[in-house]
């Protein structure tokens, strides 16, 4: 058994992900020259093409189904298609999202609550802004860098090389520095708050570890870094809401700071943060389900 799953590893690493990744190459140089309006619809095709025979529907379908235990196969289908547009989309609008204008009047971002943003800023303080993969994420870390601004990004290390490379290459144009999630690299993250610099984070995906907190209304590994970051260091966490609009366009909702209690008890106190923090996540999904990363095992198999 030891011997087959090296192999199966082998293959992955010197077989399979070298494919995919001169693949991935390929589209991302393509849809780097081209406009971005061809550049989205390029990638909106190719995963709603190929998406549909992905082990990836099956969990959106699952996981739909766990949330709208009454919703039809209509409504599946037509929610589970936009989904995998969504993500096509926000896939080829990566390739240059660094391009993409934030302000002025090429602007392709409508920008709620920027006074709430701009008065961090102005202060100096360090702070803690968090969003899910909603619509194109980038652009959550984009209008802040955009304002002078940059964020330390945490992100999931990607499994192929060259997918990594291009994360890091990409997003280093518009963020502070990038910093892989796990233990290992919980030292950069506390450095980076100790000189200040203000923190990035997606806080929908699945974990092995953190608290199990309530999400659309079932228990899933929460991560506690931002409630007990945001009191140790005592700095603010702000949520940031991104929405997909027509045309290639998009829409940044900037909350004002969220309410951190202070009851004595810190334990309880991070998991009333915690609480609120996915509540805010479930309240954007359910306004549009078709916009959140729905092919994500969020919750643990039943």
């Amino acid at each position: 058994m030891a011997d087959r799953t090296d192999r199966q590893r082998a293959l992955r690493r010197f077989v399979l992900y070298p494919i995919q990744g001169a693949f991935i190459l390929l589209i991302y140089l393509i849809c780097r020259v081209l406009p971005i309006e061809w550049a989205s619809w390029i990638g909106s095709i190719t995963f709603r093409t190929f998406g549909p025979f992905l082990r990836a529907d099956k969990t959106a379908r699952r996981n739909l189904a766990r949330i709208y235990p009454d919703i039809s196969q209509a409504e599946t289908d037509r929610i589970v298609k936009a989904v995998w547009d969504n993500l096509g989309r926000g896939a080829g609008e990566w390739s240059q999202v660094d391009l993409i204008e934030t302000s002025g009047p090429n602007s392709r971002v409508e920008v709620i609550g920027e006074e709430h943003l701009l008065k961090l800023i102005a202060s100096e303080r360090p702070f803690i802004t968090f969003s899910g993969h909603f619509g194109n994420w980038e652009i959550a870390s984009l209008v802040p860098a955009h304002r002078g601004l940059p964020l330390v990004n945490i992100y999931r290390h990607a499994s192929i090389p060259i997918v990594d490379h291009l994360f890091r290459k990409i997003r280093g144009r518009f963020c502070r520095e990038m910093i892989p999630k796990g233990r290992s690299n919980a030292r950069r993250i506390l450095e980076s708050l100790k000189s200040g610099h203000s923190l990035g984070l997606l806080v929908d995906q699945k974990l092995n570890e953190g608290l199990p907190i309530p999400f659309l209304g079932y228990d899933a590994m929460t991560p506690s870094a931002p409630a007990e970051l945001a009191y140790r260091f005592d700095c603010p966490i702000i949520p940031a809401r991104v929405e997909r609009l027509p045309g290639v366009r998009f829409r940044l909702t900037i909350l004002p700071p969220m309410e951190m209690p202070d009851s004595g008890d810190r334990k309880a106190d991070v998991e009333k943060v915690l609480r609120d923090i996915n509540d805010i996540l479930g309240e954007w999904i359910l306004d549009k389900p078709e916009q959140w990363f729905w092919v994500h095992s969020r919750w643990p198999k039943e």
